[in-house]
């Protein structure tokens, strides 16, 4: 039998030895008292005027003592305020005033307790000794304590022997249950091990149900064979359905014995001695305050009761400080551990917890002890059921967050079909389904905070429910929660779908990737402010605020700025149409507007351009009229080269295709995409002859081919002899009417004489 088993039933045994000796004189004078003489004595003490008198006085006093402490224990200010000395109101008393009264109220109740527990023990020890001169009376007395501790005796056997019997049949059911919980898909196995702790928490419910019954067997054998106290059997019973069931619970979260039924994800030596501690807890003070207690109100006396209970606790308090301070510095290692494995707010919410979880453990554990004993009929049925609730749903939020962050950390995908249609989709729900996982993550803290705090009843959650605004509110939040998913859900179909249309293929060429991402860009941002606006007014209108006047200013805004910002407009609406023209992308050498560059950036609503010069140009697509884009499939280089007129044009032309050849042998030869085209003559100039060729070179790079080839004609047309004429300026000195021209002083320089030109055309030389 394990250890946190054995301990248990030696308590549940201990209480039960301590119950039957406690109670013993109670039985002997129910057994030997006569009830007359109680009934005279009453009516003696009434029929006297000062003991009547007397009488009444100290039920007022017991009644006055009773009213200065309120039902949650706190010692009410009119109190403090009528016993001050000075004239002290009962508005003016301090909160630190009332609460030294009340922690003053609470120790002296406890003495009270402890000095009624002393009393009562030295009364029974007492009233023991006055029972031994019946020698009758006490044998008779002792048999009825020996058959009463013999009965009690004989159904917690029979109760644990089937319970334990159960168990053990039970063992093989909970192996395969954890074996299965621990096989299969990492992705789901939080939501395994979910299922198989419940299908073995049923089970672990139902061997406690079958045991409960087969004592209920016994005691009903017990009580129709040898006339045993039906009420004191039950007593324990119930104490035994209630300790097994909370014990259950406990090894759903800290089995100790299969590693696949523990939902807490703690080590074995870990969960092994959590378990016993809180079983050995729970047994201590099950069978304390359900079995133990109850008896001593009955048979003995209420104070008696209150002052057995009030150890109970203190005896329970002090193992659990033991235990938290003992065990402080492991648990605080282990949340900083995995708070460095945590990112974002859990590490912070866990650093903080390591630091502080023992003074909340123990502030906890004073709490319960301090309503217990202020309040001992119902402290502790309040507090067991609010925190038995904390639990409930603390424990069912953190299996949902941990089954969501078992979500969100493995990707999701997607059949191989839709990939194909939507091949961005898939990438789309891996980014944005783990974020509304982690929204509804901190929507699940929040309901679990909201939950606890009603559980300890700081405010009515269901009468606040119940109200037509609770129930407004309440049906406003999950609304915006639907149109939030609806619009993310909106936003993911239709960017995907664009995405989809506009993706170009694997081998595109970068103009069609360049065109393709701005698009994307510019579509997704106009998306997204769509989706933004629309979902901001449905949400407004949700939460009840009249979008009527807020639609209507905004037309008129909107009508404003339209008057206003004509230009704005002008500048979208254009830039949408080049866009969807695909008259330019980003990496283009274009001119646009009266500014020619390369371009960087294609907005909604202006295109940026560098030009040679390195100078930026943001250019507004209103001031645009057309778009001239030299990188577009293709870039020409048109050569035009002059020659003389005593050259040959043919041998010319041989030249200019003698350089081409070799220029598609040289760097350039994969910018090249076509042979030389020669136009032929383009024009008889005033000192040249034109010879026009064409190069088909690849987007970009004309110029760059340009120069190389303009670099080779030169060289060729040098080897050749081939004259490329400059400029010549013919001089005409006029005629007379007659046709001949006037004679041309002309002076050589550096030889002195003068040319005298004849209208015949002769010339003489002359000296100076």
């Amino acid at each position: 039998m394990p250890l946190h088993r054995l301990t248990s039933t030696a308590l549940a045994g201990l209480l039960s030895l301590v119950m039957l000796l406690l109670a013993a004189p109670s039985l002997a004078q129910e057994a030997g008292a006569d009830s007359d003489p109680a009934y005279g004595t009453l009516a003696d003490l009434i029929e006297d005027d000062a003991s009547r008198n007397a009488l009444i006085e100290e039920l007022r006093a017991l009644q006055a003592a009773r009213a200065s402490v309120d039902e949650e224990g706190t010692v009410p200010a009119e109190q403090i305020a009528a016993e001050s000395p000075s004239d002290q109101q009962p508005e003016e008393v301090s909160f630190a005033r009332r609460m030294a009264a009340t922690t003053g109220n609470l120790a002296a109740n406890m003495g009270e307790q402890f000095a009624a527990l002393g009393a009562a023990v030295g009364g029974l020890v007492g009233a023991g000794q006055a029972q031994a001169d019946d020698a009758v009376a006490s044998e008779v007395n002792l048999q009825e304590v020996g058959a009463a501790a013999v009965n009690l005796a004989i159904l917690v056997i029979a109760t644990f022997v089937v319970f334990l019997v159960l168990r053990a049949i039970a063992s093989p059911a909970f192996r395969s249950f954890s074996a299965w919980a621990q096989r299969g898909s990492e992705k789901f196995a939080m939501l395994r091990t979910i299922v198989a702790v419940a299908v073995a928490a049923l089970v672990d419910v139902i061997v406690v149900a079958l045991a409960y019954v087969a004592g209920g067997f016994v005691s009903s054998l017990l009580v129709n064979e040898v006339n045993a106290d039906a009420t004191r059997l039950a007593l324990f019973l119930n104490a035994f359905l209630v300790v097994e069931l909370v014990k259950a619970a406990l090894r759903m979260m800290f089995s100790s014995g299969y590693e696949g039924l523990r939902l807490i994800p703690v080590g074995a030596g870990q969960a092994r001695y959590a378990n016993r501690f809180l079983a050995n807890l729970t047994g201590f003070i099950g069978y304390g305050m359900l079995v133990l207690v109850p008896i001593l109100n009955f048979h003995m006396s209420p104070v008696l009761g209150t002052a057995v209970g009030t150890l109970v606790m203190l005896l329970a308090l002090l193992y659990a400080v033991a235990v938290i301070l003992k065990k402080r510095t492991v648990i605080r290692d282990r949340l900083l551990d995995k708070a460095e494995a945590t990112t974002g707010p859990g590490r912070l919410a866990l650093g903080v917890s390591a630091r502080l979880w023992h003074l909340a453990a123990l502030a906890y554990a004073l709490m319960v002890f301090a309503v217990t004993v202020i309040n001992p009929e119902t402290a502790l049925p309040y507090v067991a059921m609010a925190t038995l609730e904390t639990l409930i749903y603390v424990g069912v939020g953190l299996l949902v967050s941990v089954v969501l962050t078992q979500m969100i950390g493995k990707e999701i995908q997607l059949s191989d079909r839709v990939n194909e249609k939507l091949p961005r989709l898939q990438a789309r729900v891996n980014t944005y389904v783990p974020t509304g996982l982690k929204v509804i993550r901190a929507l699940i803290l929040a309901l679990v905070v909201i939950l606890s705090l009603d559980a300890w009843e700081v405010y009515d959650l269901a009468a606040w429910y119940a109200t037509a605004a609770g129930a407004q509110t309440v049906g406003v939040v999950i609304h915006i929660l639907v149109i939030l998913a609806v619009a993310a859900a909106v936003w993911i179909g239709i960017a995907s779908l664009l995405e989809h249309k506009l993706t170009p293929a694997e081998d595109a060429d970068p103009a069609t990737v360049a065109r393709a991402n701005t698009l994307m860009g510019l579509f997704h941002t106009t998306l997204a402010i769509a989706i933004i606006i629309m979902t901001l007014m449905i949400v407004l209108a949700e939460i009840g605020i009249n979008i009527g006047p807020l639609i209507a200013g905004a037309g008129v805004l909107g009508l404003a700025i339209g008057f206003g910002a004509q230009k704005l407009v002008q500048d979208v609406i254009t830039g949408v149409f080049i866009q969807l023209e695909n008259a330019m992308n980003t990496g283009d050498f274009v001119t646009a507007g009266s500014n020619s560059g390369t371009v960087e950036r294609v907005g909604i609503r202006s295109v940026a351009l560098r030009d040679l010069y390195g100078t930026y140009h943001i250019v507004p697509f209103s001031s645009v009229d057309a778009v001239s884009n030299f990188t577009r499939e293709y870039g020409n280089h048109v050569g035009e080269y002059g020659i003389g007129y005593r050259e040959s044009i043919d041998d010319a032309i041989v030249q200019l295709e003698a350089a081409f050849e070799e220029l598609k042998e040289g760097p350039h030869k994969d910018n090249i995409l076509a042979p030389m085209t020669v136009a032929g003559v383009t024009a008889l100039a005033d000192s040249s002859v034109n010879i026009r060729v064409v190069i088909k070179t690849t987007p970009g790079n004309q110029w760059a081919v340009g120069r190389a080839y303009n670099r080779l004609v030169k060289i060729y047309f040098d080897k050749a002899g081939i004259e490329i004429p400059f400029p010549h300026t013919t001089l005409y000195f006029g005629e007379d009417r007659d046709g001949n021209a006037p004679p041309a002083n002309v002076r050589m320089l550096g030889d002195e004489r003068v040319v005298d030109t004849q209208k015949d055309g002769t010339s003489s030389d002359r000296s100076e």
